[in-house]
């Protein structure tokens, strides 16, 4: 994500975080105040939404602003790497350390540490995060010396709930506590669309181009859900500037996912023409089921008898293999299960079998009679999330 912009914030100097709505605004401000003490911060979020822009706004309001900012990644590393990473090492405690190798918590000696997805961590590595954390003693691996007294500050960030993570041993306790000391949660984009039409400016300024995007291309993107949040947005911005290759772009130089959210939202009169559009959306036009088929159902976009019908769509196609419906909805081969208690969770389960006979006639029939039992059940079930089913 690109540095951002919002004006107004704070006497003390302007933000980098671009945006208008008094989420972020708020986000802001409790920034500010955390980076006025020494506390340990917790930045959580789905991805996409900033939450390194927030540590950095912690880092340059603090006192610590002229040390170094070092960034992390924990998910991008094994847990050897990352042992070595953050502790460093000394030549030959390992294979490929061929030099001494100082860590980056003695790099961040008088400055700001940031662990970005600290939830991906192993639990040896959570254990010896935790003791540093205790103890602020750092050790290189395989070194003989004793340990080396280092000043950082902690700011950690992701997008995993560690609360559940807690609860089914993957991550401790008592860690969760340690970094928790302030907790700081960036909304989503599409709980805070008043960002949207800045982040547009912003991103379309820093192309370099006078590119102005019509009311109609505002008005879609303001609509869209952005599951992959502000950075899906400023892709989505970059495409359509290359698409439009002039200084005006319209509806129609979008990509067709944003443009058909739109759509089945305004075709509500008939059901089976919204499980067609879906499922025209994830065969063709690149959508994924969980980025964006399950949040417009938690939202009740859509009811469980358009997911059926997106379902009969699948399987028609697969001929009754539900396995085939991962890569026909763009799911990995480890979702089977997942998709499978989602289904039966919130009864969208479809009869495999008819779908693999070769005679029309039974097909027919076998089709009729479970339209007949769902529309029962869907009746049943009023009010709750089928009342519009």
């Amino acid at each position: 994500m690109q540095t951002e912009f919002l004006a107004g914030v704070s006497p003390t100097g302007p933000s980098h975080i671009v945006g208008a709505s008094t989420g972020l605004a708020e986000i802001v401000k409790l920034a500010r105040r955390a980076a006025a003490g020494d506390a340990k911060v917790l930045i959580t979020g789905e991805s996409g939404v900033g939450k390194d822009l927030v540590a950095t706004e912690i880092h340059r309001f603090s006192p610590r602003r002229n040390g170094p900012f070092i960034a992390v990644n924990c998910a991008g590393l094994t847990e050897t790497l990352l042992e070595s990473e953050l502790f460093g090492h000394v030549r030959g405690s390992f294979t490929g350390a061929y030099r001494d190798k100082i860590g980056k918590l003695e790099q961040a000696d008088g400055g700001t540490l940031f662990l970005d997805e600290v939830g991906e961590m192993s639990l040896r590595m959570q254990a010896m995060l935790l003791r540093f954390l205790e103890q602020g003693e750092v050790q290189r691996v395989g070194s003989v010396r004793g340990t080396r007294r280092v000043d950082v500050r902690v700011v950690a960030a992701t997008n995993r709930n560690l609360g559940e993570r807690v609860a089914a041993g993957d991550f401790r306790e008592d860690l969760l506590y340690r970094l928790r000391v302030i907790h700081i949660h960036v909304p989503a984009l599409r709980d805070r669309r008043a960002d949207v039409r800045p982040l547009i400016a912003h991103f379309a300024s820093v192309r370099g181009r006078n590119a102005q995007f019509s009311d109609e291309a505002v008005t879609l993107l303001e609509r869209y859900r952005w599951p992959g949040n502000v950075r899906e947005l400023q892709n989505v911005v970059e495409q359509a500037i290359w698409q439009s290759g002039g200084e005006e772009i319209g509806a129609a130089h979008l990509p067709s996912c944003v443009s058909a959210v739109d759509q089945l939202l305004q075709v509500r009169e008939r059901r089976r023409q919204v499980a067609d559009d879906l499922y025209d959306a994830l065969v063709t036009g690149g959508y994924c089921f969980w980025e964006h088929i399950h949040p417009l159902f938690l939202t009740r976009d859509i009811t469980r008898h358009d997911i059926r019908e997106l379902v009969r769509r699948g399987l028609q196609t697969t001929r009754g293999n539900y396995r085939g419906l991962l890569a026909l909805f763009r799911m990995p081969a480890e979702d089977y299960q997942r998709f499978h208690n989602f289904l039966t969770a919130h009864g969208c389960k479809v009869e495999f079998r008819e779908f693999r006979s070769t005679d029309s006639a039974p097909l027919r029939r076998r089709r009729s009679r479970a339209l007949l039992a769902e529309r029962a059940t869907d009746e049943s079930v009023r009010p709750g999330r089928d009342a519009r089913a």
